[in-house]
């Protein structure tokens, strides 16, 4: 299992970017896929997951209505796109799956991350 991630970048206040998340090893669209923010000196934070449940998405409600998590299944790859970034959301993001259909809390297989820096 191997998740890479790639996007992130210094982005100004209420500007967006995407972030992209390639895996291998296994087919994503069968399982759940999340994403995962850290920044230093905080807890980690989930703030998107897809379901293979249902295809449902969750978020909290400290960037619902901003971040949309997408997939190709075809590409075997995850987005996130963010939108109305506040510096608050600056943070290292992570690409995360449990190989499991339901989003999980604490999954076992992680990216290696990618910095996001939104200036203010």
């Amino acid at each position: 299992v191997q998740l890479v991630e790639s996007g992130g970048g210094l982005v100004e206040i209420g500007g967006s970017l995407r972030l992209s998340c390639q895996a291998s090893g296994f087919t994503s669209g069968a399982y759940a896929m999340s994403w995962f923010r850290q920044a230093p000196g905080k807890e980690r934070e989930g703030v998107a997951c897809s379901s293979a449940i249902d295809g449902g998405t969750t978020y909290p409600s400290s960037v619902k209505g901003r971040f949309t998590i997408s997939r190709d299944n075809a590409d075997n790859s995850v987005y996130l796109q963010m939108d109305d970034l506040k510096p608050e959301d600056s943070a290292t993001y992570y690409c995360a799956t449990d190989l499991v259909e339901y989003c999980n809390l604490d999954p076992e297989y992680w990216g290696q991350g990618t910095q996001v820096t939104v200036s203010s």
